[in-house]
């Protein structure tokens, strides 16, 4: 039998642990990358070929993306296709649709990139959101403008997280940025604004049963975060709490109407003033914002490596995951004023991680107690902004 090979595709400094891993289980490993990451230091010891394919705008040219790996494969037998990162899951599943590797195929894929295909395919299936509506026909803006209370949020279909994300509070505001976008009104969609806490699901789906799934709970939303400004911060929920039961029974289902079968998922939630959580939006990776870092904290379940292990054992009929430890995890991120952030006064024992990128202060603490967890954040969160805290503003797209 020959040997595994896997092909990942990331355009971004992504997924280092997955191209370890993959290794460690013996495969063939290739990187198809962008020339943005010429810098990076990739654990070449890891993988056995590197690639760089030019950008257009930004983005692989599937024309130019398809020609490329097909080349590859010439000599290469590839089984398996992975996106290390979320602006590559188009291309990924381009490639797999393309070369006929199994994985989630274009349709699929846009379930877990496009904000409108997703929202739509929730909908049919009964999970719970805020009402929408796509930027394309006007009629059916209106009736959703009659029915819906400002305010409301103005999404690019195609960003990630909160890029590119605006809060309308008037409908004249709207329809000015409805005309000022023109043709490309119709890669936007408008959604009603549910104020509440935030939470992220992060989840290992193994032949359509979720083996694993981690829930946190944001501090300050991302959105916030991203447009205003402010430290980052996510936290271990109580075990057992009813929230805690809800979010993994509602993430399930959110995966199975998404026709997610293998691989990892970053969900998030909203729990709105009646109680209710609705779906924000998912994707089939795992989470940014240095997550995988506290979900291994807390859990001992490093998602990368065992994201890597699923594609792997992908069709196997049984694959035994480690079971999980249930310690609270928390985690604060902070772009920091100074370029190389002096972190040593913070001494805590329950420190288990420190952030090592040039201006950013972070840190992950971790404790078998919840209440313990909770104080440490909520002393950090203080000392963050007088010790380190600056701002820049928002991106409108992805920069790293």
């Amino acid at each position: 039998m020959s040997q595994f090979t896997i092909l990942c595709l990331t355009s971004y400094e992504k997924g280092f642990e997955f191209l370890r891993e993959s290794r460690t289980q013996g495969c063939r490993v290739l990187l198809l990358t962008a020339p943005r990451t010429d810098d990076v230091q990739w654990p070449t010891d890891s993988i056995d070929e590197k690639y760089v394919l030019r950008e257009v705008d930004g983005r692989w040219d599937r024309t130019e993306l398809i020609n490329a790996v097909s080349y590859v494969a010439r000599k290469e037998r590839i089984n398996a296709i992975v996106a290390l990162d979320d602006y590559d899951l188009e291309a990924a599943a381009i490639l797999r649709d393309h070369l006929q590797i199994r994985g989630i195929g274009e349709t699929t894929t846009r379930y877990f990139r496009d904000k409108l295909a997703m929202r739509t395919r929730a909908g049919g299936d009964g999970i719970t959101q805020p009402d929408f509506v796509g930027c394309l026909n006007e009629a059916a803006i209106g009736e959703f403008i009659a029915r819906t209370p400002l305010p409301w949020i103005l999404k690019p279909r195609g960003e990630a997280s909160a890029i590119g994300v605006k809060k309308i509070t008037s409908e004249e505001q709207f329809w000015q940025l409805f005309e000022e976008m023109g043709d490309k009104r119709s890669h936007y969609l408008l959604e009603q604004f549910i104020v509440g806490d935030i939470f992220h699901v992060d989840a290992l789906t193994f032949a359509g049963k979720v083996e694993f799934a981690a829930v946190h709970k944001y501090g300050k939303p991302p959105m916030d975060l991203m447009q205003g400004g402010g430290v980052f911060s996510t936290r271990t929920i109580a075990y057992g709490s009813d929230d805690e039961k809800k979010l993994h029974a509602v993430n399930k289902a959110l995966l199975k109407a998404m026709g997610l079968d293998f691989g990892a998922s970053h969900t998030e939630f909203i729990k709105g003033a009646d109680g209710k959580f609705y779906f924000m939006e998912t994707a089939a990776r795992v989470g940014g914002a240095n997550i995988v870092e506290l979900v291994e904290a807390a859990t001992g379940v490093n998602l990368w490596a065992e994201w890597a292990k699923i594609e792997i054992n992908y069709g196997v009929a049984e694959y035994k995951f480690a079971k999980p430890r249930k310690d609270y995890g928390g985690l604060l991120i902070s772009l920091a004023k100074q370029e190389y952030p002096d972190m040593s006064a913070y001494t805590d024992p329950e420190i288990v991680w420190r952030i090592n990128k040039k201006s950013h202060a972070g840190l992950i603490v971790r404790s078998k107690s919840y209440d313990r967890i909770t104080a440490l954040l909520d002393g950090y969160m203080q000392r963050f902004y007088n010790d380190f805290y600056t701002s820049m503003p928002a991106p409108d797209k992805a920069t790293s």
